[in-house]
């Protein structure tokens, strides 16, 4: 079923809602956006924090950023998500935040490529590491250019991370795995070292998420 423009405005305000109130931004930090029909984008704007956003603020662009309609300016990071939407058909929703503490490892240098939890290889695979580029830039934007071609998380360095899905709520769902999966990652490493699944394991996993997904790509 396919969301009217409406619907779509209310779920990137309720996905901006949550992120909000689980303190995965701050002031005005963060950016979210939807596909809207075959060639539209309906995005966040700059300047607004995205837990007191209503329907009205949100821009609509096509997928080369060309504003439609606005109240405010879009989010100036729109580069990033419009490059997710031309590497993939699939996509429809972006979302990127600065939950503390998957945005620690991205500060720290450390993908979370970890072989630990099942959960996450059945559904994520690996959250590889961009190189750090200028926040706003088309540099930004091609640091993902090719890993969003193959995963639906990525960690962004020293600024935070960025997912994909088929809608806004999807990718909402899996920046709350990579932040879960930092948690757990985070702790196993304080309480002395993580026990990693072996590669058999890992196949089996692999295998069921190709079953789940028969057009998944190697790396999510």
């Amino acid at each position: 079923m396919k969301n009217s423009e409406q619907d779509i405005r209310k779920q990137i305000c309720e996905v901006g809602r949550r992120m909000w109130i689980r303190g995965w931004v701050a002031a005005n930090d963060g950016n979210i956006s939807m596909r809207f029909g075959e060639n539209g984008v309906i995005t966040t704007p700059t300047g607004v924090s995205k837990g007191f956003m209503t329907p009205d603020m949100l821009v609509e662009t096509d997928l080369d950023g060309v504003v439609r309609s606005r109240h405010l300016a879009p989010t100036s990071e729109l580069k990033m998500h419009l490059e997710a939407y031309r590497r993939r058909s699939d996509v429809r929703g972006v979302v990127h935040a600065h939950p503390p503490v998957a945005t620690g490892f991205a500060v720290a240098g450390i993908p979370l490529d970890f072989k630990t939890l099942p959960e996450i290889i059945v559904s994520l695979g690996e959250i590889p590491l961009a190189t750090y580029e200028t926040p706003s830039t088309a540099e930004l934007a091609g640091s993902i250019s090719e890993i969003v071609t193959d995963h639906d998380a990525v960690l962004l360095a020293n600024h935070g991370a960025v997912t994909l899905g088929r809608d806004v709520f999807e990718a909402y769902y899996r920046m709350e795995m990579v932040e879960h999966f930092a948690i757990i990652s985070l702790t196993a490493r304080q309480l002395g070292g993580m026990t990693t699944l072996s590669e058999d394991q890992v196949q089996q996993l692999r295998e069921i998420r190709r079953r789940m997904d028969p057009g998944n790509r190697k790396g999510k």
